[in-house]
């Protein structure tokens, strides 16, 4: 049966989010690309500056030093929330006795704020009244004072924080994995540990990537946990770009810097989420169900 124009959709449809996209998304990032070329306090009109506010970003180490530390502190919590997310969602798509219960206690950090996490942890981790100085074991570690050990305790708390929205990622494609294929797998004499490497994650292996991407996007445009907890300290041991964007803006009051600064963070993400997507394969995603 032919199709008629009548019975095709309307592109208004499509009106509403265009609308909301151009105004949300493509039109802020047209601004920050032209406060970028200009000179501006946040205070009058901006005045044009060329290429200067570039020029002063390719000569500015701490700038470097910043998107150094962004892309060591992206790569850690990748390491430290992927594998923790997988096996809890694997795990919490399974019939196990009072599942539900924990997964729900599993999934709480979901409902707390940023900055609610943020101050929650830098009361626990408090030097001198925290939680941390009441645990012997521990000894007088200041996790939030020390340059050594402040990196991996911002990647644990931003971790904590993100953990369960991935976890109910791999819950959801756990749950896709048809049931036959493990009945299959037990007839054939595979345990759990088998069937979890020879079923479970190559079926999930979409999400994986998915997850990752939101990670590592996420990575280059999280700052306001580390703002709140250490302030990019001490000194500037978690001064990570967004943060040192953040604080050139609006500290410095350099908004023409720091859109500079933003543009280059914009083409981060942007990079890594086509780079992920390209060398994985993710553009040709096809179904991995064919057939059953």
């Amino acid at each position: 049966m032919a199709v008629t124009r009548q019975d095709r959709p309307s592109g208004w449809y499509l009106a509403p989010a265009l609308t909301f996209f151009g105004a949300f998304a493509v039109l802020p990032m047209v601004l920050v690309v032209y406060l970028s070329f200009t000179s501006w306090d946040g205070f009058g009109t901006p005045e044009l500056s060329g290429v200067g506010n570039w020029e002063r970003l390719m000569d500015d180490g701490r700038a470097w030093d910043s998107l150094w530390l962004t892309l060591v502190f992206m790569v850690l919590t990748w390491l430290v929330q992927t594998p923790i997310a997988l096996l809890i969602g694997v795990w919490a798509a399974g019939r196990q006795r009072n599942r539900a219960v924990l997964s729900s206690l599993f999934f709480l950090p979901l409902l707390l704020s940023t900055a609610a996490i943020a101050l929650l942890w830098a009361a626990v981790l408090d030097p001198n009244f925290g939680v941390t100085q009441r645990l012997p074991f521990l000894g007088d570690f200041n996790f939030l004072g020390n340059t050594e050990l402040v990196v991996y305790t911002v990647v644990w708390v931003i971790s904590w924080q993100y953990v369960p929205f991935h976890t109910l990622l791999y819950q959801a494609a756990a749950r896709q994995v048809p049931q036959s294929l493990y009945e299959a797998a037990t007839l054939d004499g595979a345990g759990r540990y088998r069937q979890f490497f020879t079923i479970t994650l190559p079926l999930v292996k979409y999400t994986i990537i998915t997850s990752t991407v939101l990670m590592l996007v996420g990575s280059v445009t999280t700052f306001d946990t580390i703002l709140i907890l250490t302030g990019g300290g001490p000194g500037t041991a978690t001064r990570i770009l967004p943060l040192h964007m953040y604080i050139t803006g609006f500290s410095g009051y350099e908004f023409g810097y720091a859109s500079a600064v933003a543009v280059l963070l914009l083409l981060l993400g942007a990079g890594l989420s086509l780079a992920v997507t390209q060398a994985t394969g993710f553009r040709k995603m096809q179904s991995q169900q064919e057939g059953m």
